[in-house]
């Protein structure tokens, strides 16, 4: 970092553990309020760093994790020493989020963003029927599929790894759009785009195959379209361990068994 990570907030999650550490940190560091903090230091697991990186969008407040959670991909290694110095010399990497607009069947609409995904998933029994055009041009007319993601690089190494999807490096200039259980075209595993294209998914027959869309964890039910945009104007901050950056987790999963 540049800056001098002068004053830390402590957040943590649920979990025992991270309350724990919480309390142990406190006692070692202080805790200054979020809103006069230099960094965040979030306590938990991938997903409770994802919560803290929504929180904190557009805020200018650079999150550092330590993982107290089950998965931690997203987290540095828990230690109580030298917290300071390793802060200090923590390499960041800005993210952009994706933006997720729904037109609701219910005569409503929303917008969330992504840091991971945009997952669009079948309500019912039957598979869901899509429509996907990219900057306006239809790019397939019908794919019947049980769901479809567009995924940053950030979470290419979540659910759309899962799914089969590729993994993307962190300073790509790219999305990952993977479909889950494609029935047809049998062919299609999914596209890389550039990150910045707008995509449109409309839903085809919604009445008889009802479609969610979710964006990370927030999940809006029986859309009838979704568009799909990066956005330039917001940013989230993290901050990685320079022996173990974000980056080189990313590239080392491309490699692991």
């Amino acid at each position: 970092m540049s800056s001098t990570a002068s004053s830390l907030s402590f957040c943590a999650s649920s979990a025992p553990e991270a309350m724990a550490a919480r309390d142990e940190l406190i006692r070692i560091y202080g805790n200054s309020p979020v809103e006069e903090a230099d960094v965040i230091v979030a306590l938990g697991g991938d997903g409770f760093m994802l919560h803290t990186l929504h929180g904190t969008i557009n805020s200018g407040k650079a999150i550092y994790g330590m993982n107290c959670g089950s998965v931690g991909f997203l987290m540095n290694d828990y230690r109580t020493e030298d917290l300071r110095e390793r802060i200090e010399s923590a390499v960041e990497n800005v993210l952009h989020p994706l933006q997720m607009k729904t037109t609701n069947a219910d005569g409503t609409s929303s917008i969330a963003l992504a840091i991971n995904e945009v997952y669009l998933f079948r309500q019912s029994y039957q598979a869901a029927k899509l429509r996907v055009e990219i900057d306006g041009r239809e790019r397939l007319a019908e794919l019947i599929c049980d769901g479809l993601m567009v995924a940053t690089p950030a979470g290419s190494t979540a659910y759309n790894l899962s799914a089969h999807g590729p993994i993307l490096p962190l300073e790509a200039p790219l999305l990952a759009m993977t479909p889950v259980s494609p029935f047809r075209p049998r062919r299609w595993r999914g596209a890389l785009l550039p990150n910045h294209v707008q995509v449109d998914i409309h839903i085809l027959e919604p009445e008889k195959r009802p479609v969610n869309a979710v964006a990370d964890n927030m999940e809006v039910k029986s859309v009838l379209r979704v568009q799909v945009a990066q956005s330039e104007e917001m940013t989230a901050r993290i901050l990685s361990d320079p022996d173990h950056t974000w980056s080189d987790r990313i590239l080392a999963e491309q490699f692991s068994n």
